[in-house]
Order: structure tokens, then C-alpha cells, then sequence
């Protein structure tokens, strides 16, 4: 158990073991997954700069001697574009309700912008006041006369919320974040095994892990249109893994992209990926993609429901 998690429980009153649910949600690219791996100590979830990184609920599940603090990383709540987008808003929103806690992140280098307003709008329509805390995330980037007007254009968005400065990179306002989240949780059993750290599978996470290096690597036309199916993972033996995935665009012009001149631009991807998954896995990963087209999968519900993104039928009013 690290040093911080130690020094975030001193001021805890109770010595009863509190566990609870913690929903992380926030417009894209504010850094909340950047946050959740920084919590934990190790990655489990893929960040980039481009929007859209997380496209699923995960879980990173944060265990010391008196607390379990369950963080649900969320996609970014956005103006939607296509139906993958409708689908990504659905599961974000979704995890509002019924939560211990709510940790809204922001970009306080910025101001608001509308996306920031509908998450506000969504947190006021709230049948349960769950705690909700607002993290002011990349105070690194912000000088400190600053800080305190940037801060308020988002704490007068929800007045109810209590305001915690932070840097997801630097570290900056971790352990005070934590010690204020382990404060709100209930006084309950832990929900999983201390060793466990995610909800996801390493299959699952390697699908991430190459998706992002995708993002990091090819041209901003491209990143959006990227999905990539797991079709093969064998376990050879406890220190070795073989892996094949595809890695699907919406076009013939983004296979080329992809794939680059006699191959480098996937080999560029593939070397990316695996460096990523063998520290995830602790093991050596053989890795081998290929890339195909599935025209226009964002707007298409059949090949949405293929790649596991289910839509939410709209209730008839």
C-alpha cells in the first residue's frame, strides 16, 4: 500500500472498514481516466489526447487496510454526432444515479464550455443528492492569480458541490481528493478482493491499449473512426501471451493510413501496443493486427451492437 493512501486515512474518525461507489464523469479530454490510473498506481485505462478514448464503463477499484473506494470511469458527455456518440452519452448518464459519490472533472485551464453546462444540467436534475465533489483538474496549466476567477466559472455551475484543485499529471491535490472521497463513502464491507484493480478482462484492456496507440499514431481523420476487435488471446504459459486483434475504419482511404507505406504505420502501432500491454500483463506479448473496413460502423446499430456499444431504446412518450 503506498505512502499517500496512508496519510489520506489519519484524519478518518471511524475505524469501521467504508467501501462505496465513486462515478467519474466529465466532458471529453479533461483527464479522468489520466486521474483514475494515477490513483491507482498503475494503468488500466487508455488515455490520449483525442476525444472519445473511453468508450465504456470500467471500473478501478482502489483497496487499502480501511477502505475500498470503486471509481466508475465513464466516457466523455458530449454534443453527440453519430449514433456511437448517442451511445457513449447513454452510459455516462447513466451512471449517475444511485452512485455514493459523483467526481465531476473539469478543464479549470478553460472555461466552461456547453458541454460542461449539460453536465451541470444533468447533476441539478438528480433524483438522489449523492456527494458530489468537483475536481478543478489541470491547476498545471494555470497560473495562481488565476485560479480562483477559472475556479469559480465552474463552481458556480453547481454551487452544491465541494471544489478540490488538482493535477491528474503532476499529482497535485491527490491525496486531498482521496482523503475527502474515503471521508464519503459508507461504513460497509469491501465489494471485491483487495488484489483486484479492475472490472475488465486483460483481453478486454489490450483491445484499450491498442486503440490508444492508434490514436497516439495516425492523423486526426482517422482516431474517431477506430474500433478494434480482440480475436484471438492464448495464454502460452504464465510468462507469454499470443495476441491477434483487427483493427476495423470506416474507409479504404483510412486502411491505407493505417497500415502506412509497406506496413510501417501498423508495425509503428503493433510495436506501441504491445510495449503497453506487456507492463500491463507483466509478460511477453506476441502481437499481430490487421486492419479492416467497416463503412461508416458509428452510425450503423447492427455493427454498433457487433463491437458490444448497445444502444438504449427511447422510451415513447
Amino acid at each position: 500500500m503506498s505512502k499517500t493512501i496512508k496519510e489520506s486515512e489519519k484524519s478518518l474518525t471511524t475505524q469501521h472498514f467504508r467501501a462505496g461507489f465513486v462515478t467519474v464523469i466529465g466532458r471529453p479530454n479533461v483527464g479522468k481516466s489520466t486521474l483514475i490510473n494515477s490513483l491507482l498506481g498503475q494503468k488500466v485505462a487508455a488515455v490520449s489526447p483525442k476525444a472519445q478514448t473511453t468508450r465504456r464503463q470500467q471500473l478501478g477499484i482502489l483497496t487499502s487496510e480501511s477502505a475500498q473506494v470503486i471509481f466508475v470511469d465513464t466516457p466523455g458527455i458530449h454534443n453527440p454526432r453519430t449514433k456511437l456518440g448517442e451511445v457513449l452519452n447513454q452510459q455516462a448518464e447513466s451512471s449517475i444515479e444511485g452512485m455514493d459519490a459523483i467526481l465531476w472533472i473539469v478543464d479549470v485551464s478553460s472555461e466552461p464550455t456547453d458541454d460542461d453546462r449539460r453536465i451541470a444540467d444533468l447533476l441539478g436534475k438528480l433524483k438522489r443528492r449523492s456527494t458530489l465533489l468537483l475536481g478543478l483538474n489541470k491547476i498545471d496549466l494555470v497560473s495562481p492569480d488565476q485560479l480562483p476567477a477559472k475556479s469559480s466559472a465552474y463552481v458556480d455551475l453547481v454551487k452544491r458541490a465541494t471544489a478540490l484543485p488538482i493535477s491528474a499529471t503532476r499529482g497535485d491535490g491527490k491525496d486531498e481528493l482521496l482523503k475527502a472521497l474515503i471521508y464519503h463513502m459508507p461504513e460497509r464491507d469491501a465489494e471485491y478482493p483487495e488484489d483486484q484493480i479492475t472490472d475488465l478482462f486483460e483481453r478486454e484492456i489490450a483491445a484499450d491499449l491498442i486503440r490508444e496507440a492508434c490514436l497516439h499514431h495516425l492523423r486526426d481523420e482517422v482516431p474517431h473512426g477506430v474500433n478494434v476487435r480482440i480475436d484471438q488471446f492464448t495464454e502460452r504459459n504464465e510468462t507469454t501471451a499470443y495476441i491477434h486483434a483487427t483493427i476495423f475504419v470506416e474507409r479504404e482511404s483510412q486502411k491505407g493510413i493505417a497500415i502506412g507505406e509497406n506496413g510501417a504505420m501498423l508495425k509503428k502501432i503493433g510495436s506501441s501496443a504491445r510495449q503497453q500491454i506487456e507492463e500491463m500483463s507483466g509478460r511477453k506479448i506476441f502481437l499481430e493486427l490487421r486492419v479492416k473496413v467497416a463503412k461508416d460502423w458509428r452510425d450503423d446499430e447492427a455493427m454498433l451492437n457487433q463491437f458490444g456499444y448497445k444502444m438504449e431504446k427511447k422510451k415513447k412518450k
